[in-house]
């Protein structure tokens, strides 16, 4: 006779509809400070990848939000894949 298995886990509850970690992330801490207009202005700061990495850690540092690497490497790859595009080092 065989035994109904429970998973061993739920899935992940951090994963937005859109299917992105980092855009889960980014809409519970990054909105809190600026909509997405600031990634699409033509006159936006980001030049690179790795500027957008340092950006999006320095905004952790300002908020407090202590977000773990992953959760910051996360971010960057969603906002680079949805709105910069850059080249990754």
């Amino acid at each position: 006779m065989e035994q109904a298995v429970a998973p061993s886990s739920p899935p992940q509850a951090t994963v937005a509809a859109g299917g992105h970690t980092g855009k889960a992330i980014h809409d519970a801490s990054c909105i809190s400070c600026h909509d997405s207009g600031v990634y699409s202005r033509t006159d936006r700061k980001m030049t690179d990848f790795t500027m957008l990495a340092a950006q999006v850690r320095r905004c952790d540092a300002n908020l407090g939000t202590k977000l773990f690497d992953e959760d910051l490497n996360n971010v960057t790859a969603y906002l680079n894949e949805t709105y910069y595009k850059f080249p990754k080092p």
